[in-house]
């Protein structure tokens, strides 16, 4: 699949001579180091896939009054990004296919500012995308910890405050990251602002497990039932392993693939973890797929309204 400018900058290094990139793509000649050639017809079915669960869930939202409560928008934010990232991901992939076919000529400058455009695109996706995901775990934590002070503390007005904050400062972001993208310190910021959202995550979401076990403990030995205590305990660990793991499995092989262009770019093992550049995407579109069944779709008044908005849609 044909990359974008700086996807393309990121597949391989740009902080090595050609010279030691050609030895180190020599020494690194086995199959298992030629990659995976994804067709481009995966990352248009993903893509359609994804656009259409988290068009639903942006429709039912914006349906139902009942769903207009800071968490909602905040999950509605977090389908607006996958939407974007499978926008830019099914206008990237038509492009190439049109061209590839001779349907579709463009002249290279056109290309080219079509390029910064669809960039701009992803980048902000993809860095709002992760912001909104950390919004909601300390979202859920105010929910747990400060239930009666919730309303007061996440009020309609601090959660559009929010909301604009992270839209306007992955906007701005993407931009500084498309003219600076062959810049260390950019791709330093990028994975910092990743382990920094993995162990937000890690740290808030583990509290509230260990607080709702400590409740379920609580409630079946006045009630001396420990079976309830042990199902709830096992279905709480089941539901926050499926949660980060899907987070660390889809967003992880992609930030690594960026430490690794920072610290050995030369390295034969490292020459061989870049060609695998395209599976790293794909796993990032995956994750658009999956977080409406993490995010949204647990909500009972939310599916319901989903299943109002498919009907009516017939």
């Amino acid at each position: 699949m044909s990359m974008l400018a700086p996807l393309r900058l990121l597949r391989e290094p740009w902080n090595a001579s050609k010279g030691n990139q050609s030895n180190a793509t020599a020494g690194a000649g086995s199959a298992w180091c030629q990659g995976l050639n994804i067709p481009n017809e995966l990352f248009l079915a993903l893509g359609l896939v994804s656009l259409v669960e988290n068009l639903l869930v942006v429709a039912a939202v914006l349906r139902n009054r009942n769903l207009h409560l800071p968490m909602y928008y905040f999950i509605c934010c977090l389908a607006i990004s996958d939407m974007l990232v499978s926008i830019s991901n099914l206008a990237e992939t038509l492009f190439v296919l049109l061209m590839e076919r001779g349907v579709l000529v463009i002249r290279a400058s056109v290309v080219h500012h079509m390029d910064n455009v669809i960039d701009m695109l992803i980048c902000s996706s993809v860095l709002s995308s992760l912001s909104f995901l950390g919004v909601i775990a300390v979202d859920r934590y105010i929910t747990i910890f400060y239930a009666l002070r919730y309303h007061s503390i996440m009020t309609l007005q601090r959660a559009m405050v929010t909301m604009a904050t992270v839209w306007l400062a992955s906007t701005v972001s993407s931009t500084v990251f498309i003219t600076y993208c062959r810049n260390n310190a950019i791709l330093l910021c990028l994975i910092s602002f990743f382990l920094f959202v993995l162990v937000l995550m890690l740290v808030l979401y583990i509290h509230m497990f260990a607080l709702a076990r400590h409740h379920l403990r609580s409630i079946s030995s006045q009630q001396k039932q420990p079976t309830l205590h042990c199902s709830s305990s096992l279905k709480g660990a089941v539901t926050l392993t499926i949660l980060l793991g899907v987070f660390f499995v889809c967003w992880g092989p992609f930030f690594f693939h960026l430490i690794l262009i920072v610290t050995c770019p030369t390295n034969p093992f490292c020459t061989c973890f870049f060609s695998y550049f395209n599976l790293f995407l794909v796993l990032i579109i995956c994750n658009s797929v999956v977080d409406p069944f993490i995010y949204a779709f647990q909500s009972q008044e939310l599916r319901r309204t989903l299943r109002e908005v498919v009907l009516c849609s017939w």
